[in-house]
């Protein structure tokens, strides 16, 4: 039993540790983003692939400055005001996760389950395996947090809080 406490505390802190690496990503893209207001982008991106000592010229990297090329203020905000606003959703679920709440395993269900449907969307637009990975993820920890959440409510396990 205990074992098998400790394994759920381990998925528990796993995906907390998920959700807070996404969440700090999508915070430094925010600020990146701000960042980029009233700049060339696509002068910036050639700078820092400069620094990497990457070719710009590369085919996959040419695609990327293409897209940027093609931003303006307004696009950049947009980009800010997402990025902050999910990255505020996923640092709280993973703080939540982490300290044991009740509430953050309800949240998380919520939250990660209402971005499915948006995933099946986009991967039937276009299949690739980093979209089915995403989607994959997200239905595993919402199906794993369901049973946990029910097998609490039937007085099955003990918070680990």
């Amino acid at each position: 039993m205990a074992d098998h406490r400790q394994k759920n505390v381990t998925l528990i802190r796993l995906i907390a540790g998920f959700k807070l690496l996404k969440g700090v990503m999508l915070l430094a893209v925010a600020i990146g983003a701000l960042k980029l207001l009233n700049e060339s982008v696509e002068g910036q991106v050639r700078g820092w692939l400069a620094v990497l000592w990457l070719d710009p010229d590369n085919h996959y990297i040419h695609s990327v400055l293409r897209k940027l090329g093609g931003l303006d203020n307004g696009k950049l905000e947009e980009i800010s005001a997402g990025s902050f606003f999910y990255s505020a959703i996923l640092s709280t679920e993973g703080v939540g996760l982490l300290l044991g709440k009740r509430w953050a395993e309800y949240f998380t269900i919520i939250a990660t389950g209402s971005f499915i449907p948006l995933e099946v969307y986009e991967l039937i637009k276009k299949v690739s395996i980093g979209k089915v990975a995403v989607l994959v993820v997200n239905v595993a920890v919402v199906g794993y947090l369901v049973v946990r959440v029910r097998q609490k409510a039937n007085g099955k396990e003990e918070s680990h809080a």
